[in-house]
């Protein structure tokens, strides 16, 4: 199996890159990739009654400023399954800073829609979505943050171009340079 990290972050098309799933929508156990063991290892349980509300996962080649790569948060019609690739198109991202032991980093997370999907086909930008729903995803990460001792501030809200450059940021960050 090649390793998913090392993918290539964007499949070619303008705005499309490619996103490993860690977790599926509707779980409770948050999977992350072991980079040493080859392999996706259980990391967390979340709390009875919490659930990823979509798919979670990453974009390869990338580093965000936590040092992982930068997590994508995929809108598509059914789960996809841990360590699957998916297509998607960006449109736009949760903009976060994240405080643990003192220290206070980024930690943006990424919105996507599968490039497959029928049900969210029509969405091209955040604004797109439903405030509400907006609303109950960022409450989903100060949450989650939250069950493990880490504090998360939605910072602010951005669309796919900006998004993009996040993205190329990063690829950059995990070139070195």
């Amino acid at each position: 199996m090649a390793n998913p990290i090392r993918l290539p972050a964007f499949n070619g098309e303008d705005g499309v890159i490619h996103v490993v799933i860690e977790t599926a929508k509707g779980s409770r156990n948050k999977f992350s990739f072991d980079e040493n063991l080859n392999v996706f290892r259980l990391k967390k349980v979340l709390p009875e009654g919490m659930s990823f509300p979509y798919d979670f996962g990453f974009v390869p080649s990338t580093r965000a400023e936590d040092g992982d790569p930068l997590d994508v948060l995929v809108l598509m019609d059914e789960p996809g399954c841990t360590g699957c690739l998916v297509e998607c198109r960006v449109i736009g991202a949760i903009c976060g800073e994240q405080s643990e032991d003192g220290k206070k980093i980024r930690n943006d997370r990424l919105l996507g829609v599968a490039v497959p999907s029928h049900t969210h086909s029509n969405l091209k930008h955040i604004d797109d979505l439903n405030t509400m729903l907006v609303r109950e995803i960022d409450k989903f990460f100060v949450n989650y943050h939250q069950q493990y001792g880490a504090k998360f501030k939605v910072v602010g809200h951005c669309g796919p171009k900006q998004a993009l450059k996040m993205i190329k940021k990063a690829t950059k960050r995990n070139r070195g340079k």
